[in-house]
């Protein structure tokens, strides 16, 4: 037993001999037949042009007399009734009619009868072929037949039923050995059934070459059900033909259909090699296809009875329908699951997709749909992968060598490298592909790759041809003997079930492209609506809040004595809008809870002594957006009215909250301070009491009223219940308590990015007041990095803002954390930041907009931790 690896391509054979010459051996025109039988071949006119030349021990008739005398004149009329009447019955040219029992020449014992017909230039030839008959009268082919089909169908697995065929065949016919022979699609094959005596070797596993059984002979085997070679190592009986002015007339008939034809000098020394002198095939077919042969041999020469044969023939047919019938089982079964794992991957693929995100996601599924070891998933220059495959360059380098493959089909290869040789440094991941083209654009695709599958195959005997010096033809090999080979770079075979699921898969997905496609288009329409519609709600948002502010600005400007208390006031309010927009962002935009409303505004001046001076009660209320800037400006009145004159000017009042739903949905709403200084109406009225009266009542069209009491102030609001409802509420997080802070001794530059005009110069005069020498102002992420570049000495702390337009400040954050410079972020979308791992949780951020307190702070707490 010898090994070897498998070659990428045949050696040339010595000498200049041509290793495909066996496939081109014109097999059908030999121009011989077998001696167990003679033949005739007679033209349109019914007279006979060839004859065999052993015709004439059969008709006592000299073949030279034979030829050009018509069938009438040599054969019996009974027999040629019989013949015409099977003739009448043949429906096309290489069809077959067989008679027993036939007497052809009166005194000599019947025949079996073979009649056919070949195409013969314009017309056609009739040839009749004869044998004497070896009548078995107790040999019932159509019950032997039943029988054997009733044992095979109780046969639970394919590889039973082929091992049941082998040894009923055997039985009937009588041979050495029978073998089911399976053809793969390169035209070798395997034994995958087998009966043979117990004093031969066993060849079943043994895998045999295409060039043992070459494409003209597979192609006669496809027409002729049965081939019988009664004795390899007789000789073969010529065909003689009548004179004819020119070759083409004279030329052997064409024996494709024929029961006796003549055997191939090399086959003959093949079956010698193997130890056989006699073999009978029986075709075993799937459609119009070879699947492969009932394969008989035996040691000595065997001509079984027409009746057997006929038998044999027989079952050959109907064993084929049950071997398609077991297939097409087995195939139903994977199609029914590949069809249910296709519903279930088009149920998963959603229009929110892209169509690389889509099938990319349900990579898995598609894996059950066509098994594999990874999937690829390619629409212009996006790759994604799954599982095994090459890798990125890998795969571009693929995509360009599948740039011929049609878009219309799919195309699968067990050898990638056969096609694109580098694929072979990735074949223990991907050697074999199944393409399935997912539209008509080229390298869109989605890709299935199988691993290399190292496996040996077990010849029967060395496959290559033999070409020994000065031969002027091939010789087949001489030992049969196991004989392996290592097989390297190819997966497993995609099989035909696959390739119609693939197939299924492609038309299928050609359809969710375009329904992505259309989908895609559908969301950038939609999305540009409700991108104009944002614009206008922004727009009228803006306008409401710049008018909001300039009202803010010149009622607070009245009522202020000073410059400084106009800027803390106007400070004050401007920070509770913010809060408020704060809470709206935190939570989508909307509603937000009442108890975290009254909670944010108590702790800027209480800090953690809040829940110790107030007292907050009430079922869980939700304010909708719309009342929220009103109530939060309401709150932000009293509170502050409190922290000055009322109940929170001292260390001993406190003020409390109620709120309860009345019948109608309204919220009723009291304050009450108590404990504090004795409070006495003002003189004048200001605008903080103007915002508390009226606000509600003329913004909300609810009710207000305001109680100067002597033991604390009171008051009393219903808001309409369009305003509210009742939910959860979650604790909203607050700025700390607005007491000044000592300012951080600073010196150094300090760098600042931001890209609004305004709140850079308020931003940079802050961080000089706090004692910097120097601010370094940026506004785009290219401004901010060089300036981190020219830096010499550092810089001794940088706030950026985290939004710059289209870019944001990470950038110059990660160069300012490799560098150990202390920083901070600014935004003004409230929490709604994304750090990445390395600074989330340890780099502060600071919510618009500045305040000089909040900034000092921020650069204490930041320099602490530097």
């Amino acid at each position: 037993m010898r090994t070897r690896l498998a070659d990428p391509a045949p050696e040339p054979a010595p000498g200049g001999l041509d290793l495909g010459s066996c496939e081109r051996e014109p097999i059908h025109l030999l121009g011989a037949v077998q001696g167990f039988g003679f033949l005739l071949a007679a033209g349109p006119d019914g007279t006979v042009r060839h004859a065999s030349a052993n015709a004439a021990d059969h008709l006592g008739v000299p073949v030279e007399g034979a030829i050009g005398r018509p069938f009438s004149a040599l054969l019996q009329r009974e027999a040629m009734h019989e013949i015409t009447g099977a003739l009448q019955s043949l429906h096309g040219h290489h069809q077959t009619e067989r008679l027993f029992g036939l007497s052809l020449v009166a005194g000599r014992p019947p025949y079996d009868v073979a009649v056919h017909m070949v195409p013969d230039g314009e017309g056609a030839l009739t040839v009749v072929e004869a044998e004497p008959s070896a009548a078995e009268p107790r040999f019932d082919p159509v019950a032997t037949v039943k029988g054997m089909m009733a044992r095979l169908l109780s046969a639970r697995t394919l590889e039973d039923m082929h091992e049941r065929a082998a040894r009923q065949l055997r039985a009937v016919l009588g041979f050495d050995r029978v073998m089911v022979y399976r053809f793969d699609e390169d035209g070798s094959g395997e034994v995958v059934g087998e009966s043979v005596a117990s004093h031969l070797e066993p060849y079943r596993g043994l895998r045999y070459p295409a060039s043992d059984i070459p494409k003209q002979a597979r192609a006669l085997y496809c027409r002729n059900w049965l081939r019988l070679i009664a004795d390899a190592g007789a000789e073969p009986v010529p065909v003689l033909s009548a004179p004819a002015p020119d070759a083409a007339a004279s030329a052997p008939p064409d024996l494709s259909s024929s029961t006796l034809r003549s055997v191939s000098p090399v086959h003959v020394e093949y079956l010698r090699n193997m130890g056989v002198a006699a073999s009978l095939s029986v075709s075993i077919m799937r459609g119009d296809e070879l699947w492969g042969l009932l394969a008989c041999h035996n040691s000595t020469p065997k001509v079984p009875s027409f009746q057997r044969r006929s038998a044999a023939e027989l079952f050959g047919q109907l064993y084929s329908l049950q071997v398609e019938s077991v297939e097409r089982t087995q195939a139903s079964r994977y199609e029914a699951e590949a069809r249910a794992a296709h519903d279930r991957l088009l149920a998963s693929v959603t229009e929110k997709d892209d169509v690389v995100g889509s099938l990319a996601r349900v990579a898995d599924e598609l894996r059950v749909l066509v098994p594999c070891d990874g999937v690829a998933v390619c629409t212009g220059d996006r790759i994604e992968t799954s599982g095994e495959a090459p890798d990125r360059q890998g795969m571009v380098e693929l995509l360009h060598s599948l740039s011929d493959v049609s878009t219309s089909r799919v195309f699968a290869a067990d050898s990638i490298a056969e096609r694109h040789p580098p694929a072979a440094r990735y074949a223990d991941r991907a050697a074999g592909m199944l393409v399935i083209p997912i539209s008509r654009a080229p390298r869109d695709y989605l890709i299935f790759f199988r691993k290399e599958l190292v496996r040996t195959v077990v010849w029967a005997g060395d496959p290559s041809k033999v070409a020994e010096p000065g031969a002027t033809r091939l010789h087949p090999r001489r030992s049969f003997e196991a004989w392996r080979e290592t097989v390297r770079g190819r997966s497993t075979p995609w099989t035909a079930p696959e390739l119609r699921a693939a197939e299924s898969l492609r038309v299928t997905l050609l359809e969710v492209v375009v329904r992505l496609t259309g989908a895609a288009a559908e969301q950038r329409r939609a999305s540009h609506e409700r991108q104009e519609l944002l614009i206008a709600e922004l727009n009228h948002r803006v306008r409401n809040i710049l008018a909001l502010i300039r009202a803010l600005v010149s009622r607070s400007q009245e009522s202020a004595e000073t410059l400084e208390s106009f800027v803390g006031v106007l400070n004050g309010r401007i920070q509770s809008l913010a809060r408020a927009h704060d809470q709206l962002t935190d939570d989508r935009w909307g509603p937000v809870a009442l108890r975290g409303m009254f909670e944010s505004e108590f702790r800027a001046y209480l800090g953690e002594r809040q829940q110790e001076r107030t007292r907050l009660s009430g079922p869980p209320v939700l304010i909708e957006p719309q009342a929220l800037t009103v109530l939060a400006l309401v709150t932000h009145e009293l509170a502050t009215n409190a922290a000055k004159y009322g109940g929170l000017s001292d260390h001993h009042g406190n003020v409390e909250v109620e709120w309860r739903f009345e019948e109608d949905g309204s919220l009723y709403l009291s304050w009450r301070e108590s404990g504090g200084p004795v409070v006495v109406a003002p003189n004048r009225r200001g605008f903080g009491t103007t915002i508390i009266e009226r606000s509600v009542p003329f913004e909300l069209q609810g009710r207000a009223a305001l109680r100067y009491a002597p033991t604390g102030l009171e008051a009393e609001f219903t808001i309409p219940a369009r305003f509210v409802r009742a939910g959860e509420e979650k604790a909203v997080s607050a700025p700390k308590p607005r007491r000044s802070v000592e300012a951080p001794q600073l010196s150094g530059t300090a760098l600042l990015v931001e890209d609004s005009t305004l709140l850079a110069l308020d931003a940079e005069e802050i961080l000089l007041k706090l004692g910097f020498d120097r601010v370094e102002v940026a506004s785009t992420v290219a401004g901010g990095t060089a300036a981190v570049e020219r830096a010499a000495g550092g810089f001794g702390f940088a706030l950026l803002d985290f939004n710059l337009g289209d870019e944001t400040s990470l950038p110059i954050a990660e160069e300012l954390h490799r560098r150990g410079v202390p920083f901070a972020f600014a935004t003004g979308y409230g929490k709604g930041i994304q750090l990445p791992p390395e600074l989330a949780g340890t780099v502060p951020v600071i919510a618009k907009p500045y305040r000089a307190d909040d900034i000092a702070k921020l650069v204490s707490r930041t320099l602490e931790k530097a």
